[in-house]
């Protein structure tokens, strides 16, 4: 795909941030709303994050002016936000290829550029990060800046106020840029306010302020009366009081999309000493009308025309595993008033926009707090509720502690349905699902199980829910694969595996094969067992394994094969392999599923292809173990 560049007179003339910062400031506006009209016609033509990279235009162009990028260091929360930033620094023209096979990476990445200081996916990492960077800085003393621009959405993590706490505490110099797309407080701003901001950051209030301190520091009374006065001063004009307690100079919340006001008010911060927080207001898909209307559905965007209103519908498929998952929730509510759902923050992706417009009594959105939203799950279950936990696999990691502590000791019916587990695609390997089999199944009083089709879904979940104990559903991102769904009330033994194919002996050659399948590789794990006429089990249950039909198929195999969406250090296989050693019995087996290396992006087809978890990769591995 290519963009005509002379569509953008000044924008072609930026390849590195330093071209950006040769150019004269009145010219950082015509600079803005090229870099919008780019991200917009790229993102259009080849898909990916949008709405926020539209709303953070003019804070990307003021901060790469003011600040010398890449020795001071600049470093974006999660990372939706950050395709500006990719354009100006170098990879403007790949853009295109963003969140694509061997393409840019969907967020800020170290391997991919200098001007990327922390790889990210997850929220809220930003000020601990900074922080660190900042003391390393005072250590090297070359006078290095340090800058974390995070969302009001990510601001809602434990992380964000524990690093926030740290960070007043040990007084370091670094600037926080809270982007607050709310529009709660629109109405702060305005000429006023960004008059005020820039007088407040500037260095004849800063040295009043600071020489008032140093003078009338050994006269308590006056001292408490100056420090009064200035919060007086200052509480009329900026909601400053929070983070002043936590030890930070606040300032704000100015207009984030006016690009001089930003570069005014944060040239006056760059040399403030201490931590300073900048508050802005910005819009979420700022400068076109669809985005601004509807900043969730036009997050992450397929390809689209922009002259259209409406997005283009998806073609008809079969339900996705989130939105099954959302049906049965809304199904068993209708039946079980004690159901409670929770979730941290992704109501749209687990599918659970349904519920909580039915049954908002029984629906918690916890905000970007794993955490919380584990460990209130298990308070609400002590509380004689039956809570579900909807996270996705790759978040579920920032609750294990409280998994472990919270609810696997004290045996808590609390029931997670683990979305996006296994082999996720685009956003790359911060969201890979890949770990919660090997992190999950070493837990005590857990179950813990996995479905081949959205049939077995939903049966797991009517079953998970109706258990005494901590049980886990863990299912892939994408659709089922249009079978029959059962009432709500039907249940699967525990442990229980499930035969599909039986080798047939009388057409047998060689050695005689076992697969074991776990989750949704059934599919694949089908026909490479039709192709090796090899008997095919779907395992169904990770924790308690089908342990007599593990004994029998040894018995009766040559060679067991086991194969997940997972890793195989510590997963499903793994399982099987301490089972069986256990037994000091001879065995020949296989573990197939996803090695130890991290796993890029690309679809999810791609994927399985590379780490040969497709049939055509399952059978290659099976033929080279025999040989």
């Amino acid at each position: 795909m290519t963009i005509n560049l002379t569509d953008y007179p000044l924008l072609s003339q930026i390849n590195i941030p330093e071209d950006l910062r040769s150019m004269p400031q009145d010219q950082l506006t015509r600079i803005s709303n090229e870099l919008r009209s780019f991200l917009l016609n790229s993102v259009s033509k080849s898909s990916g994050h949008f709405a926020s990279g539209l709303g953070t235009i003019e804070l990307t162009v003021a901060l790469h002016y003011v600040y010398n990028t890449p020795f001071d260091h600049l470093i974006w929360d999660v990372g939706h936000q950050a395709y500006p930033h990719k354009i100006l620094t170098g990879r403007r023209d790949q853009l295109h290829t963003i969140r694509q096979k061997e393409g840019l990476h969907p967020f800020p990445w170290r391997e991919e550029s200098e001007y990327d200081v922390l790889s990210v996916g997850h929220s809220s990492t930003s000020i601990s990060a900074a922080l660190g960077l900042s003391v390393a800085a005072e250590k090297e003393a070359k006078n290095r800046k340090t800058v974390a621009v995070i969302g009001d959405g990510a601001m809602t993590a434990g992380m964000a106020f524990e690093a926030l706490n740290h960070a007043g505490d040990i007084n370091k110099d670094m600037l926080v840029i809270l982007n607050d797309n709310e529009m709660s407080i629109s109405q702060n701003v305005g000429a006023l306010n960004n008059h005020l901001a820039k007088m407040l950051s500037g260095s004849f209030y800063t040295g009043l302020r600071e020489g008032g301190k140093k003078i009338l520091g050994n006269i308590p009374p006056i001292k408490e009366l100056a420090s009064r006065a200035e919060e007086h001063l200052k509480g009329m004009v900026v909601p400053s009081t929070f983070f002043e307690e936590l030890g930070f100079n606040y300032i704000g919340p100015i207009d984030g999309h006016d690009v001089n006001g930003l570069v005014d008010t944060i040239k006056n911060m760059r040399n403030l000493k201490g931590p300073q927080l900048l508050h802005i207001a910005t819009k979420k898909g700022k400068g076109y009308q669809a985005a601004e209307q509807d900043p969730i559905k036009y997050h992450a965007v397929p390809k689209f025309n922009p002259q259209d209103t409406n997005l283009p519908k998806a073609k008809p498929s079969l339900p996705s595993y989130s939105k099954i998952f959302g049906d049965w929730l809304c199904k068993t509510a209708e039946v079980d008033n004690k159901l409670v759902a929770v979730t941290p923050a992704m109501a749209e992706g687990s599918g659970m926009v349904e519920f909580s417009q039915r049954f908002p009594d029984q629906y918690y959105d916890v905000a970007i707090a794993e955490q919380h939203a584990v460990t209130y799950a298990a308070g609400l279950a002590i509380g004689g509720l039956k809570p579900v936990v909807a996270i996705y696999s790759s978040f579920l990691q920032r609750g294990y502690d409280q998994f472990i502590h919270d609810v696997a000791i004290q045996n808590l019916p609390v029931m997670f349905a683990v979305d996006r587990a296994g082999i996720v695609g685009a956003d790359g390997a911060t969201h890979q699902g890949v770990f919660d089999l090997s992190f999950l199944r070493c837990i005590p009083n857990t179950v813990i199980m996995a479905p081949s089709n959205e049939r077995e879904c939903q049966l797991m979940l009517n079953t998970g829910h109706k258990l005494d104990g901590p049980s886990v559903v863990r299912y892939p991102r994408g659709s089922g694969t249009g079978e029959t769904l059962p009432s709500v009330d039907e249940t699967i033994e525990l442990g229980k595996a499930v035969t599909v194919l039986e080798a047939n002996t009388l057409e047998h050659k060689g050695k005689k094969i076992a697969i074991l399948s776990f989750g949704s590789m059934l599919g694949e794990a089908k026909k490479a067992a039709v192709e090796l006429n090899a008997t095919l089990v779907d395992m169904r249950f990770i924790k308690p394994l089908d342990e007599s039909l593990i004994d029998k198929l040894n018995a009766s195999h040559d060679v067991l094969v086991t194969i997940e969406d997972n890793a195989i250090a510590g997963g499903a296989g793994s399982g099987v392999n301490e089972y069986l050693l256990a037994q000091g019995k001879p065995v020949c087996i296989l573990n197939i599923g996803v090695a130890d290396h991290f796993v890029k992006h690309g679809t999810q087809e791609e994927v399985h292809h590379e780490l040969g978890l497709d049939a055509q990769g399952i059978i290659a591995k099976i033929v080279s173990f025999i040989r």
